[in-house]
């Protein structure tokens, strides 16, 4: 039988980070090519503990069916923590917090409360792939602004916005952004909200590496600077607690988070109790913030061991890598080329994988002279080797 897909998945590509994980069934391949976050940062023996604790005393609330907005408690405690991080303009009154499937549900909520068929998300190019199909599996087309040393071009952003009248999201994530590593300046924080205010834009500010910081100074989230009401603001469990959990957030003014809830519920009726209320146990009987700063000790370890690999043996007049201050990614760009494909290939054969840039470009078709480097997953050992091998790529061109 000839099967006739829908018109918003028929010419919809898979992720290529995902369609890599399948081709590392070979052991002796070196991947830095995954977004996860090391084994090392899972708290296993305190969540052991938390969820017998849970079946012992709470085993009905936690099986049962529960409300789609989020389990009451952990949504009060993530307005908390939110508050006591980023000030507290960060939840207002006008404002509700959703409990999401992951950070990812928050994207694609966001976009399916906004986005018609043919309207525009603008986005920071490259950006992260799995919001990209998100906006695409709706039917909304991605356009792309360039990214600077400091974020988005605000000149670039401004004309965009200007031959754009049917833009109705801007997607920015602003601190460690994946997949650059770059983090904007205040500036450009303060631009972009003018901007958007100015066109009549909501913001979509996905934030799942802000607490991952292991250098240099905490920038206020275009959330905590908003005064108008233009921003929804997304976030996640997944980088500090739990990945496996699929536990996010969003915090957003009211009347956009109860459009959120009725698409959820068509979606999943609402995100896993039981993981929301492990999450809450952690939050409220263990020590968040010790935890959080020894993942970061532990990415600062490593993100510097991989620039020093780097540094020592990939020739810095063929490649330029970005410097991140935090999160899990670092960006090369090769001089020279608008096309990075044949060095992906070649790390390929020489047993490390990559992750082109042309995966997260907003045109599908576009060449990248980019690829994204991951420190958290790998061993140290790996990044030691994976780093020679690629200066071995290098070398070769």
């Amino acid at each position: 039988m000839e099967y006739n897909f829908s018109n918003k998945l028929a010419a919809l590509k898979p992720s290529a980070i995902r369609e890599i994980f399948k081709s590392l069934t070979d052991p002796t391949i070196i991947s830095f090519a995954a977004g996860n976050p090391s084994p090392e940062s899972f708290p296993v023996e305190e969540l052991k503990a938390l969820s017998a604790e849970i079946f012992a005393n709470e085993s009905t609330t936690a099986l049962q069916y529960s409300i789609t907005e989020g389990y009451a408690p952990l949504r009060e405690a993530i307005a908390a923590r939110q508050k006591s991080r980023f000030g507290e303009n960060m939840v207002t009154d006008r404002d509700t917090t959703l409990v999401v499937t992951g950070g990812q549900q928050g994207i694609e909520l966001s976009c399916k409360a906004f986005c018609n068929e043919g309207d525009a998300v603008i986005c920071e190019n490259p950006s992260f792939i799995g919001a990209l199909n998100a906006f695409r599996s709706n039917g909304a087309k991605t356009i792309g602004v360039d990214m600077e040393s400091d974020g988005i071009s605000l000149s670039a952003l401004e004309e965009t916005l200007k031959n754009t009248p049917n833009a109705k999201l801007l997607y920015l994530i602003p601190t460690f952004q994946n997949p650059t590593g770059i983090t904007m300046s205040l500036e450009k924080r303060l631009g972009v909200l003018a901007l958007a205010k100015k066109y009549g834009v909501v913001i979509l500010e996905d934030n799942p590496y802000g607490e991952l910081r292991f250098a240099g100074d905490d920038l206020p989230t275009l959330k905590s600077l908003d005064t108008d009401g233009i921003v929804i603001y997304c976030s996640s469990f997944s980088k500090i607690l739990s990945a496996g959990m699929r536990v996010g957030f969003v915090v957003a003014p009211s009347e956009i988070c109860s459009k959120m809830v009725v698409a959820k519920q068509v979606e999943d009726v609402h995100t896993n109790i039981f993981f929301q209320m492990l999450c809450y146990k952690y939050m409220t009987t263990c020590d968040l913030d010790a935890h959080i700063a020894k993942i970061n000790a532990l990415y600062r370890r490593k993100c510097n061991l991989m620039l020093d690999c780097i540094d020592k043996y990939i020739p810095k007049d063929k490649v330029e890598f970005t410097r991140p201050e935090g999160g899990l990614f670092i960006w090369g760009t090769v001089k020279d080329t608008t096309d990075a494909s044949n060095v992906v290939k070649l790390a390929i054969e020489k047993k490390v994988a990559v992750v082109p840039g042309s995966a997260f470009n907003c045109d599908t078709e576009a060449p990248s002279p980019s690829f994204r480097l991951n420190y958290s997953t790998p061993s140290d050992e790996q990044i030691i080797e994976g780093v020679k091998r690629l200066g071995e790529v290098f070398a070769a061109l």
